[in-house]
């Protein structure tokens, strides 16, 4: 019996009703929770018809605001905080995957994860270090934490697509080529995308790039 938390949220689809045949696993930001980010689904399920998504809550409850759930805290921002609490939640989501493929009977290859802004940097981090590689990553608003040891720690490669706002308050645009450089050195398909004037949100283009990427790696016709 593991004493790691276990995770749970809202979830949507197969859209299609019949046998589900790729897992997609949303992970919200700071102070949401997994209602944030569930209405996504049916975007993302025009092309992925035979998709379960779920969206788990956080495993622990937001520090900084009266509702919603985090990751890890982060109420302090150095490098050196974030690296540690996304080591110690790392466990927790690798679990909550492990959990979902073998309730699904579904292989990693099967299997996508999209992130917003702290769910970004935990599917980040969290995928290359995995024994398998997942079929891809979408990180909306995020940023790479762990740059620097993360040649040295890469297990596997799955394919990423980054997508950011130049007129993000909170996650400064200028994060992503940083992550695209890194996760290029340690060998992993990366592609960045700009959104001009968008804040720390998700907009239809965004959406657009993930619907095309998740058709690309999930080898479905769009």
């Amino acid at each position: 019996m593991s004493d790691l938390p276990e995770l749970d949220g809202p979830e949507f689809g197969p859209s299609s009703g019949g046998e589900i045949k790729q897992l997609v696993i949303l992970c919200h930001g700071l102070g949401a929770d997994g209602n944030d980010l569930i209405g996504l689904a049916p975007y993302f399920a025009r092309i992925l018809p035979d998709a379960k998504f779920i969206s788990p809550n956080a495993p622990f409850a937001c520090d900084m605001a009266p509702f919603g759930y985090q990751w890890f805290s982060l109420q302090e921002r150095t490098e050196e905080a974030m690296l540690t609490g996304a080591r110690m939640a790392r466990p927790i989501l690798d679990k909550f995957i492990d959990d979902q493929l073998a309730k699904h009977n579904l292989t990693e290859d099967k299997l996508a994860l999209i992130g917003f802004s702290q769910g970004t940097m935990m599917s980040v981090f969290t995928t290359p270090r995995r024994e398998k590689p997942v079929a891809g990553v979408i990180g909306y608003s995020g940023r790479l934490i762990g740059a620097e040891t993360l040649a040295d720690e890469v297990t596997c490669r799955p394919p990423m697509v980054l997508i950011n706002g130049d007129q993000d308050e909170l996650v400064p645009g200028e994060v992503q080529p940083v992550a695209v450089k890194a996760l290029t050195d340690a060998g992993i398909d990366v592609r960045g995308h700009m959104r001009p004037g968008l804040g720390h949100s998700i907009d239809e283009m965004g959406v657009q790039i993930g619907m095309e990427f998740l058709a690309r790696i999930l080898a479905v016709s769009g």
